[in-house]
């Protein structure tokens, strides 16, 4: 069964009076990039969230974001407020020696650095933070794989429509190859006839059949057409068992198309060359799903 790379997933809860919400979401990337945001004074969170979710997830840009609702200003930041003090006292120092009058902005010295900082849990509390959060993320991530794999259903119906066609057009090819050959024997003895006929001259067989033999070798598609055959089949089979086969079906749809340029210059034939057209336009829609696989 395949996985799609694009999901959403969301978890909430509760602790201690204060309201978590975990939100994720995945698109599609080659690899695996995880992007988290965190508020103010949780970046202790980040290192396991992001563990759970590499864990969990193999490729797509995943992005996640915690809010918090519910939660009081002092139990996120707190005022160094001997510095603050002495600040003020500096100030007025200053406006008394130079003669200047004038009010001071608190709220302005509020965003001088160090001023005010965020207030980390002690240890237990941050444990039981910590456990909670990954908690909410796992059932985050669950309802995110829960709809990758709907999504995947779809990708793998489409998939497997694509590939039964290439096998009908793989088929015409091998059942025309057969008869490539005997045609050309045919078109070349006429054409020599015709041509000697003028100079009163009689062919050869045995040159002819050296001809005949040289073009059979250079067109013979036979190898080419089983190895399409088998990665068909090894295609198909990942579909059916493989979640996690992306990069697997990229690399197999490349192969599939390298032995398509092959009986297209092989071929020697305008019927094969069609259905070789048919086939590539089929791998290049296999490779546009393939970028939503995970």
């Amino acid at each position: 069964m395949l996985n799609s790379m694009t999901g959403y997933g969301e978890a909430a809860g509760e602790l201690d009076g204060v309201s978590y919400a975990i939100e994720i979401k995945a698109v599609n990337n080659r690899y695996l990039k995880t992007i988290i945001k965190l508020p103010e004074g949780t970046g202790f969170l980040e290192e396991g969230i992001d563990k759970e979710l590499r864990r969990q997830l193999s490729r797509g840009t995943v992005n996640c974001v915690l809010r918090l609702k519910g939660i009081a200003a002092n139990t996120l930041f707190e005022i160094d407020e001997a510095g603050l003090r002495s600040i003020v006292t500096q100030l007025n120092d200053i406006s008394a020696s130079a003669g200047v009058t004038g009010s001071i902005d608190l709220a302005g010295l509020l965003e001088l650095p160090g001023i005010v900082q965020p207030v980390l849990p002690d240890e237990e509390q941050g444990a039981k933070i910590r456990e909670f959060v990954l908690n909410l993320t796992r059932k985050a991530v669950e309802k995110l794989k829960e709809m990758r794999q709907a999504e995947g259903r779809f990708l793998e119906a489409d998939l497997a429509k694509h590939c039964a066609a290439m096998q009908a057009e793989l088929e015409s090819i091998r059942q025309r190859s057969d008869s490539v050959v005997h045609e050309y024997v045919k078109r070349l003895r006429k054409r020599v006839d015709e041509l000697l006929a003028e100079a009163k001259l009689k062919l050869d067989e045995q040159t002819l059949a050296r001809e005949v033999a040289i073009l059979a070798d250079r067109s013979d598609i036979s190898e080419e057409i089983t190895r399409l055959d088998a990665h068909l089949q090894q295609f198909e089979l990942i579909c059916r068992t493989d979640g996690q086969a992306g990069r697997r079906l990229d690399f197999l749809s490349q192969e599939m198309l390298r032995e398509a340029n092959t009986v297209a210059s092989k071929g020697a034939d305008s019927q094969i060359a069609r259905s070789v057209v048919d086939i590539k336009c089929l791998i290049e829609r296999l490779k546009e799903q393939i970028q939503n696989v995970e």
